[in-house]
């Protein structure tokens, strides 16, 4: 009888010992292909929306290649992506935003991403489905630019990075606020504003399903070009302006990024049980950690998310993370 105990405790013991062999077995596994892949999109997303674009002008790079091939810029499409009002009844944006601060130095680059998206199955917008606006902003500024107002202290100016799904196009758009006086050549009139936009490059209308894999990057450099490249997927975008046209870089001390309405102060409105983690990584010189300014947006747009708590992290490239959900 106890010979019976023992060996069935032996079976028992030896069963158990290859469970938990099999266990550690696949904790230890490696990952599966497709995990693989996408890993290293994400990491050549990463890497490509921190590099140097090789020249003025349009330029497209696909995946995993680190090279710009130049493409025919386009003509942005006219329409105004707004400063904020403060008026709005919507969720996120018309101010109600966060923004990555430096308390040091100004901001060279920003790099704004999406690491989670669950639960995002449509966004309609002014356009219907699948109509909205990727906008990296910056705060509003009085720099050199604002010479010319009627009165330059009361002058602000504005540099945004957008895409806009409605119309394939991403572009940089300017804006002198409270100019009021005559529109330098080349800038249109809106009220006592002016506002331009630099050359356009032309990006696939990308479904919502896709945000995930997107960035914006826009850069800024004192007397040379400011730079904006988009990625999603496997393909990389990218636009420049020179950086005298606003002076962003002299100027430049927080960033926005967020999904908006796509121009005219309109909203892009998730289904319910919609979850984003925003991302926003700025380069200023220092390795410290942004600040989370809240009601710190500038854009006029919105969306029907609602903002959660917001963190910043000290990293090589320091940024500032938060959920918006409905």
């Amino acid at each position: 009888m106890k010979r019976i105990v023992a060996g069935n405790l032996l079976r028992t013991a030896l069963a158990a010992g290859a469970l938990c062999a099999a266990a550690l077995s696949s904790a230890f596994a490696a990952p599966a292909a497709d995990e693989v892949v996408a890993r290293a999109q994400e990491s050549w997303r990463e890497a490509i929306a921190q590099s140097e674009v090789p020249a003025e002008g349009c330029f497209h790079a696909s995946y995993p290649s680190m090279e710009w091939k130049a493409v025919e810029c386009a003509v942005a499409p006219d329409i105004r992506f707004l400063p904020r009002t403060g008026r709005s009844s919507q969720t996120v944006g018309d101010g109600t935003d966060y923004a990555a601060g430096v308390g040091t130095g100004l901001i060279s680059k920003t790099v704004g991403s999406f690491p989670s998206v669950t639960g995002v199955t449509s966004e309609t917008g002014v356009g219907g489905a699948n109509s909205y606006s990727l906008q990296l902003n910056s705060n509003f500024m009085n720099t050199a630019a604002c010479d010319g107002a009627a009165v330059p202290a009361n002058c602000l100016d504005w540099l945004q990075y957008v895409y806009s799904s409605d119309y394939d196009e991403a572009f940089m758009q300017y804006w002198l606020i409270n100019w009021n006086t005559a529109c330098p050549h080349g800038w249109n009139s809106y009220g006592g504003d002016c506002y331009k936009n630099s050359a356009a490059v032309t990006v696939p209308q990308e479904p919502i399903t896709d945000l995930g894999t997107i960035k914006i990057s826009g850069a800024a450099k004192a007397g040379g070009k400011d730079t904006m490249i988009m990625t999603v997927g496997t393909e990389a975008y990218t636009t420049t302006g020179k950086d005298s046209v606003v002076y962003l870089a002299t100027g430049w001390a927080e960033s926005e990024f967020n999904i908006f309405g796509d121009g005219g102060g309109s909203a892009a409105k998730f289904n319910t049980g919609s979850t984003i983690k925003v991302k926003i990584a700025v380069t200023n010189g220092t390795t410290d950690e942004p600040v989370c300014a809240s009601n710190a947006g500038t854009t006029g747009e919105t969306n029907n998310l609602t903002l959660g708590s917001c963190t910043a992290k000290s990293a090589a490239t320091p940024y500032i993370e938060f959920t918006e959900k409905n």
